[in-house]
């Protein structure tokens, strides 16, 4: 099981990024837009670069909600490969059977 902090870092981070995601979207747009003029580019490039890194949605890592594991997990359920296997095989996710042939 991950450590308690981490998993509230990780919600904290969420957090930060759903905050700031219009205005990053809005910047971001600005940017790539070809009709905008060089000087309104280097403004939005400096906006968007004095947001706070944790705003980033690169930076959220996907983490098992149970026990809070980085590696092995399963998007689709946002569980682990571990506790997905338990859960399924105890028939707690509806639609999933272990193979057996």
């Amino acid at each position: 099981m991950a450590k308690k902090s981490k998993i509230v870092r990780e919600k904290k981070l969420l957090r930060n990024v759903q905050k700031y995601a219009q205005k990053r979207a809005e910047l971001k747009s600005i940017i790539s837009n070809l009709n905008t003029s060089i000087e309104e580019r280097e403004a939005a490039v400096n906006k968007l670069d004095k947001l706070p890194k944790s705003s980033s949605a690169i930076r959220i890592r996907n983490r098992c909600f149970i026990t809070g594991r980085p590696r092995g997990v399963i998007s689709r359920f946002m569980l682990s490969r571990l506790s997905f296997r338990e859960m399924a095989l105890n028939g707690e996710i509806p639609g999933i059977t272990k193979a057996s042939w």
